[in-house]
């Protein structure tokens, strides 16, 4: 078992050491990313370092003015937007401007295209704010950040090697369900894998790891480290179902009962979450082209 997880952990860091000219955050977003992560720091920091950069600053204004947040009147400062927004919502704009880029690449199969999953990435990530906000978590920002970025390791694997991938997904096209165990046959490694040691490369806080790294079994966590995991596990389904965009992975999308109560999420409120979701998307949808 500890040889599988060697060979496993050998297959992720060469895939990641030779994709690292590509999957680089911009050094101002990992600068953000530093800031907001450490207790420290005030909001005029943050305000500092994204004044440098013109094209950042007008994406937060036309986010922070977007309905998506459903803030009153215009907002035209940084500063001003900062305050309105918080440091971790602005922390999760930088971020999905920079992740926007990394989801290029056009169509790789017949059955699957990076845009395809960029649709379903901001899908999951409404739905886990959504969720989040629903069940009084505390968690929105960070729910957002984590959906939107669970999927990530498919990018690791199109960007690493192109062919394995295309194989994988027309073995999908031609019948098989599993994608999890053709991505193991045919990597070495799953998507999983692959998303957690791109955020530890990223030093994005252990959470992250967790979320790329079990969204599609969660139960296996310990019990402390599972909310945000559930959270994003049964977002990940309901926008395959609700969003469409990317669903390979998943065979179907039912939702186990264990995982809801683990968030104490009841049917009824699963229900309005689902309904709810197509307006909140096109909400969101200046936020995240």
């Amino acid at each position: 078992m500890a040889v599988a997880a060697e060979q496993r952990a050998n297959v992720v860091s060469g895939a990641i050491r030779e994709i690292s000219h590509i999957a680089t955050l911009p050094e101002i977003t990992l600068k953000i990313v530093e800031l907001v992560e450490d207790p420290k720091s005030t909001a005029q920091d943050l305000h500092k370092v994204i004044s440098s950069d013109p094209a950042l600053s007008t994406r937060i204004l036309k986010v922070v003015n977007s309905s998506f947040y459903g803030l009153p009147g215009q907002i035209a400062s940084i500063n001003r937007a900062i305050v309105m927004l918080g440091l971790n919502a602005v922390k999760n704009i930088a971020i999905a401007a920079s992740l926007a880029k990394l989801f290029r690449g056009g169509e790789l199969t017949g059955n699957f295209s990076a845009k395809d999953l960029w649709t379903h990435a901001n899908a999951t990530a409404v739905c886990s704010k959504m969720l989040a906000d629903s069940l009084k978590l505390g968690l929105s920002d960070e729910a957002f950040l984590a959906g939107l970025m669970h999927d990530i390791g498919i990018m690791v694997e199109m960007q690493f090697d192109r062919n394995k991938l295309t194989e994988v997904f027309e073995k999908l096209q031609a019948g098989a369900t599993d994608m999890l165990a053709l991505e193991e046959a045919t990597f070495g490694a799953n998507h999983q894998d692959f998303g957690a040691g791109l955020c530890e490369r990223w030093k994005f806080p252990k959470s992250f790891a967790a979320v790329t790294g079990f969204h599609h079994r969660p139960l296996e966590l310990a019990q402390g480290s599972r909310t945000l995991v559930c959270l994003v596990h049964i977002a990940d389904r309901i926008a395959a179902e609700v969003a469409g965009g990317f669903r390979q992975d998943l065979a179907n999308f039912d939702i186990e009962p264990a995982v809801r109560d683990e968030i104490k999420l009841t049917v009824e409120k699963l229900a309005e979450v689902k309904k709810a979701l197509p307006e909140q998307l096109k909400n969101a949808a200046n936020m995240l082209g």
